[in-house]
């Protein structure tokens, strides 16, 4: 039976590859890939189902499409006795999708990275436009940085922490608010008309201190021993190394000329007046009012503010010490803690010391 069977599926492929013979036609456009038969199809006796072994060779056999000859049997994964039904075409991702789908693998992968990157450039912006938020910390990580266990390293950090130092372009500014008065008296004589007026004001007064944070290399000689950096571990058993950074640098200076300090005008008022009977009358309210315009009230003020900001001990102190507090953030925070957490340490120890100081 077996035997009948081959024979007769052996004349069957010879009688359709015949030389001379009729190819089949191709679908029609009702027949293309990715259309299927009706469910009434279904049920007509001529539409072929997967596993059956009929097959049509005579010009009248029903089931044939084009020219009426038959179309050749798509590969199916049907089960006998099913509808076979063509294989569609495959769909094509569209271009930008495929685009998209590799811009989120990346961010997803570098996730760390950008949000360190952002919250670096916000830190910086709110810096610049004096804004004081404290933002979340998060260490700088790469997709394959990742500390093992018993896993050692001989890397020097000291070169690398320095070098990040010493990329520091910009000093530290520490500013300090302190209030404080002014008298601004004017005398003028006219003829036997003792003639003259007097104002004190209250004033607030903002003035900063500088800090160089990179003196040169000069100042970062190892004889110096302005700059010491201590392993005090190395990373282990999946746990980061420990670090701690000693630092000098020079003394904050005090404001070096009049534009370092500032006067705030929406804060500062007149608290007393004192003139002669004759003002405010016609002569020596006209003569004197031209002195107390508010171009000769700022300039008199901010000079005094410069020479209490350079002498006055209650301003100077708190203005020195607002210099060091910030100098000391941005060293920590923005250059050696990054750099360290970087390279797989954390920072347990930060000193810094100022050169002269008692």
């Amino acid at each position: 039976m077996a035997m009948a069977r081959f024979l007769m599926l052996l004349v069957g492929m010879l009688a359709t590859s015949r030389s001379g013979g009729r190819r089949p036609a191709s679908f029609r456009a009702d027949d293309a890939p990715g259309r299927y038969p009706d469910e009434e199809d279904y049920d007509r006796e001529d539409v072929p189902v997967a596993g059956s072994r009929q097959v049509w060779l005579g010009p009248d056999a029903p089931g044939r499409y084009g020219d009426g000859w038959p179309a050749q049997p798509e590969r199916t994964t049907g089960k006998p006795g099913r509808p076979v039904r063509p294989a569609g075409r495959r769909r094509r991702i569209p271009f930008r999708v495929k685009w998209v789908a590799i811009i989120v693998l990346i961010g997803l992968i570098f996730r760390k990275v950008i949000a360190w990157a952002v919250l670096v450039a916000l830190s910086a912006v709110l810096h610049i436009v004096g804004v004081n938020v404290h933002l979340p910390h998060i260490k700088l990580s790469w997709p394959w940085q990742s500390i093992s266990a018993g896993t050692t390293t001989d890397l020097d950090l000291g070169p690398w922490v320095l070098q990040k130092i010493e990329g520091i372009s910009r000093p530290a500014l520490g500013t300090a608010n302190f209030n404080f008065t002014f008298t601004h008296k004017v005398s003028k004589g006219i003829g036997i008309w003792p003639c003259w007026y007097s104002s004190t004001f209250a004033t607030v007064g903002h003035a900063s201190a500088t800090v160089d944070l990179n003196p040169g290399p000069g100042w970062w000689t190892p004889g110096s021993g302005h700059y010491r950096l201590q392993v005090l571990s190395r990373p282990a058993t999946g746990a980061p190394g420990r670090v701690s950074v000693m630092m000098v640098l020079p003394q904050p200076q005090l404001p070096q000329s009049v534009h370092d300090v500032t006067i705030d005008n929406t804060l500062s008022h007149p608290i007393d007046t004192q003139h002669s009977w004759t003002y405010p009358g016609f002569g020596c309210g006209e003569l004197l009012r031209p002195q107390f315009s508010v171009s000769v009230l700022y300039a008199q003020a901010q000079s005094l503010a410069f020479n209490q900001a350079r002498t006055n001990p209650s301003i100077t102190r708190p203005l020195i010490s607002a210099a060091e507090s910030e100098a000391s953030q941005i060293v920590r925070n923005n250059f050696i803690q990054p750099t360290v957490n970087a390279l797989g340490y954390t920072l347990t120890d930060f000193t810094l010391r100022w050169a002269g100081a008692s």
